[in-house]
């Protein structure tokens, strides 16, 4: 046997003991008296594809039409045998009122300062959607701008993006409907409260820039889908417009586009001197960009190749006249900042700013004339301050270990905003002055709880291969490690995303009623920069899921809790995360919540904007890549008269970004294939989407269901 072969047979091996700590074998676990479920009869299909010669069943290819009057049936009749499940649980309704009352306390968002404005965003606690307001001045009393809260009785429009202009005159916003992807961006006039004319469509993973006077912005777009295809087709050939104030969108100026290469997309930034347009083109969710510009001073400038051949990652920070700054992983792999000057672009003339340190460098902002430099060392935030010739200054001091952002602002602005969060410290804003070194509390929630009843610590265990792996764990500081505490390991490990502690409300109430809440770092994502990424994407993707594994079996010998009382969650590549570790591993696990995960790996990429994952997956129309993919895809690994934990897979039915069929085709072979009374549900949201934007009501019903469905189902 291999090396990984026999570390997984040993772990198996651990984790039977652990199990037995519980006081009965998993697999003899009793069915709650009255729960034992019927399933809607989900119509098998004889559907057989041939991929590279391997003969793959499909017999669930009819439920990826999400608006066929056969998916709809089946959606309603899922739905009813899950919330009939859910409204049985005793312990929902608590859990609901005290989501609700924690739920209910003012929260703000990150400040913006343009012209003598600031603008920033503020919810009272149960709003479903933040509030825009504008105040003219630190001091002053702030107005309404813009209340997403009236744009749709159900709260599910919501507020996509605002950008307001260098004077704070003008602000343009992008609304997103059902939690769909799709944007329409509008102008406003700050001072009158007036919508102009202006009104953008069929934009998708762009922002927008201004003009520095303020007379256009540029913005990306995709052509207008088929009829049909809004939710589901795919999207290639990303446009990039200028688009003049009062103009119709038709009247736009196409000003980059690739009609040879249907992949690249393009974010276009026009510099704070207003002299350029830097434009990032990025190709799907690969950690590597090119970067080209426009000389903005000459109407008729071509665009221009500064920087081609997707080999690094080039993140534009600002600029000083033709001198570029970036921070980049070109022969860093933990990143550093560079100069480089447009009129001398030869690479013996680039120019390194801020080294390469020990620690990865995430993002960095330009204000008051000093670059803030955001690192990560073991998954928590450190800030550093350094002036414009990369000479050290300071450290910013943050109130505890957790995770700070922001630091935007302008080059000339003396102040700048940041948050700051963990997971026993609700979201607060601080006011930075960037010449003292100064912080102060602008905004700080308060919410109706003693965080000193709880401590986080962070722990180190090791993969099977001997990989370390940082994890927070939080719980109540009398935890008794006995083997017997109900635990959710929560984790994601992808796309160069790092996982860092935040509050959240609904850890909050699994904390409060006795939860261990568990986060590792596992290959995969960014906590350790390109390396520790690409240690975890295509066909090392398996190490993803063995770290995961590996932090479950960790928490099981040390005793915090076992196979029975032990629920992963995960969301999005985090779904998949989940996926593949119960179908690996069904034993180990009490629960599973996979959340809008992608369950197929075999037919990701040929929906919306699932080509763009292919970096990070590989594809099936790739022999190799396929045999890699196939042996962990999570619909095809469910084998038949299988015991599996008890599951809620939860998607909703306006996902656009990884579509709801992933999750309809996972349930509808789960439920095939398992054997047990312990339930296997989903949950399917209606008008909402991937996450963002949804509105606080169905947050607070949607963690209610979670958590008692995991109250009840780990207390079995």
């Amino acid at each position: 046997m291999t090396l990984r072969t026999l570390v997984i047979v040993s772990l198996l091996a651990v984790t039977g003991i652990a199990t037995h700590l519980c006081g009965r074998q998993v697999p003899k676990r009793a069915s709650k008296e009255g729960r034992k479920l019927t399933y809607p009869n989900t119509h098998r299909a004889d559907h057989i594809d041939d991929y590279h010669g391997t003969q793959v069943s499909d017999p669930y290819r009819w439920l990826e039409d999400p608006d066929s009057d056969e998916t709809k049936a089946w959606v309603t009749a899922q739905n009813k045998v899950t919330f009939g499940y859910l409204e049985q649980i005793p312990e929902r309704k608590e859990i609901e009122e005290r989501l609700t009352e924690l739920w209910n306390y003012e929260r703000f968002g990150l400040p913006r300062k343009r012209g003598n404005r600031l603008f920033y965003t503020r919810n009272d606690g149960l709003q479903n959607q933040s509030v825009l307001y504008v105040a003219d001045g630190l001091k002053a009393e702030g107005r309404v701008l813009l209340d997403p809260n009236k744009w749709s009785e159900d709260g599910t429009e919501a507020l996509a993006g605002w950008v307001p202009s260098e004077d704070g005159k003008l602000l343009a916003y992008g609304i997103a409907s059902a939690g769909s992807d799709w944007r329409q961006w509008k102008v406003l006039d700050v001072e009158t409260g007036m919508e102009r004319p202006d009104h953008l469509k069929w934009v998708k993973f762009s922002g927008v820039s201004w003009m520095k006077d303020g007379s256009g912005l540029y913005y990306s777009r995709y052509d207008e889908p088929e009829e049909g295809e809004a939710f589901t087709g795919v999207n290639y050939y990303q446009q990039l417009f200028f688009h003049k104030l009062s103009e119709s969108q038709e009247k736009d100026t196409l000003v980059y586009e690739r009609k040879d290469e249907k992949e690249w997309g393009f974010d276009g930034t026009v510099t704070e001197d207003g002299k350029y347009l830097i434009v990032s083109v990025w190709r799907g969710t690969e950690r590597k960009n090119q970067v080209f510009y426009k000389d903005l001073a000459q109407p008729d400038a071509e665009v221009v190749e500064l920087i081609s051949g997707f080999q690094f990652e080039y993140d534009f920070i600002g600029n000083e006249g033709s001198t570029f700054w970036f921070n980049t992983d070109d022969d860093a792999p933990l990143r550093r900042v560079l100069a480089i000057d447009v009129d001398k672009r030869a690479r013996d003339d680039w120019h390194e700013l801020i080294p390469e340190a020990k620690e990865v460098l995430q993002g960095v902002g330009l204000v008051g004339d000093r670059f803030l430099a955001l690192y990560l060392k073991d998954a928590a935030t450190q800030v550093r301050v350094h002036e414009v010739d990369g000479n050290h200054v300071r450290d910013v001091e943050l109130p505890a270990i957790g995770s700070a952002g922001g630091f935007g602002g302008k080059r000339s602005d003396q102040e700048t905003f940041y948050y700051f969060s963990n997971y026993t410290t609700p979201t607060t804003i601080y006011r930075y002055q960037i010449a003292a070194g100064k912080s102060t509390v602008f905004r700080q929630p308060k919410v109706a709880f003693d965080p000193e009843q709880y401590v986080t610590k962070q722990v180190f265990c090791e993969s099977w291969d001997g990989t370390r792996l940082p994890m927070f764990i939080t719980h109540k500081r009398n935890l008794k490690l006995d083997g017997s505490n109900p635990t959710i390991l929560y984790g994601y490990g992808g796309f160069n995303i790092s996982l860092t502690p935040g509050f959240s409300v609904t850890n909050l109430v699994w904390l409060e009623r006795g939860g261990i809440y568990v986060v590792p770092s596992l290959r995969g994502g960014g906590e350790y920069g390109r390396d520790w990424h690409e240690a975890g994407m295509q066909e090392k993707k398996q190490n993803v899921f063995d770290d995961f594994i590996s932090a479950a079996d960790f928490l099981i010998e040390k005793k915090y809790t076992c196979s029975e009382k032990l629920a992963i969650r995960g969301g999005s590549n985090g779904g998949l995360l989940v996926g593949a570790a119960m179908t690996q591993r069904p034993e180990l696990f009490g629960a599973a919540i996979p959340a809008v995960g992608v369950m197929d790996m075999l037919r990701y990429h040929k929906f919306t904007i699932g080509w763009a994952w292919v970096s990070e997956y590989g594809s099936s129309d790739d022999a190799k890549a396929f045999k890699n993919l196939m042996s962990y895809s999570p619909l095809h690994n469910l084998k038949p008269n299988t015991r599996y934990p008890s599951t809620m897979v939860t998607t909703a039915d306006h996902d656009d970004r990884v579509v709801p069929a992933h999750s309809f085709k996972f349930a509808a072979q789960l439920q095939h294939s398992h054997d047990g009374d312990n339930p296997v549900l989903i949950r399917i949201e209606t008008r909402a989407g991937h996450g963002a934007g949804t509105p606080t009501t169905k947050l607070i019903e949607a963690s209610a269901d979670v958590l008692g469905f995991l109250s009840a189902e780990l207390a079995r």
